[in-house]
């Protein structure tokens, strides 16, 4: 048999890529070199093009033989997950443009926001102080709770009640059911007050 090419037997790791016509590293060769390295793995890799290490190599249970195929098929794995990757990052990216643009429309609605709670907590301040001096001054508990509740319904209710009245004597069908969507509203279609 001739001599085992490039030291084989002392080799960790093979890699292969010359221009050779046929294979330069034989099952023999190999063989052999597992033998006198007493079956301790070696790593091989032949990235030649016609291939350097004949195929049935990789059959030996000590060898790991990876050809050029081995290796454009983990690009191709390592590129399918690459773009799995970036499908769920636009999606991630998508979910969270959605929201920032959310986010910056509900800017123009906050001051909105903040002069309506700030006008109720005032009508509920107002409210609860008169109630106290309701019990203060010796009014039943029960009477003092339902004037708070009949003021703080009145107060609270007054100003979108005129609005919504204006609205209906102008046909203003759009502020209309602006305001039935905005409160929440399920209306009839009967006229109540």
């Amino acid at each position: 048999m001739d001599e085992i090419p490039l030291h084989l037997a002392e080799a960790d790791i093979v890699i292969s890529s010359t221009g050779a016509h046929e294979p330069i590293v034989l099952t023999e060769h190999v063989r052999e070199a597992v033998a006198a390295r007493r079956h301790r793995p070696v790593f091989m890799a032949d990235i030649a093009v016609p291939r350097d290490i004949e195929a049935a190599v990789a059959e030996f249970e000590d060898v790991y033989l990876y050809t050029v195929d081995d290796l454009h098929n983990v690009i191709q794995d390592n590129l399918r997950s690459r773009e799995e990757a970036a499908r769920q990052a636009e999606a991630i990216i998508d979910t969270q443009v959605d929201a920032v643009m959310g986010w910056l429309n509900t800017r123009d609605a906050v001051p909105l926001i903040r002069a309506l709670r700030s006008n109720a907590e005032r009508t509920r301040d107002e409210a609860l102080e008169k109630a106290l001096a309701q019990l203060a001054g010796g009014r039943a508990p029960e009477e003092a709770l339902k004037f708070l509740a009949n003021t703080l319904t009145n107060k609270l209710v007054h100003h979108p009640t005129t609005a919504l009245r204006s609205a209906g004597a102008q046909g203003r069908d759009d502020l209309l059911d602006a305001a039935n969507h905005l409160l929440g509203l399920e209306t009839s279609g009967d006229s109540h007050d």
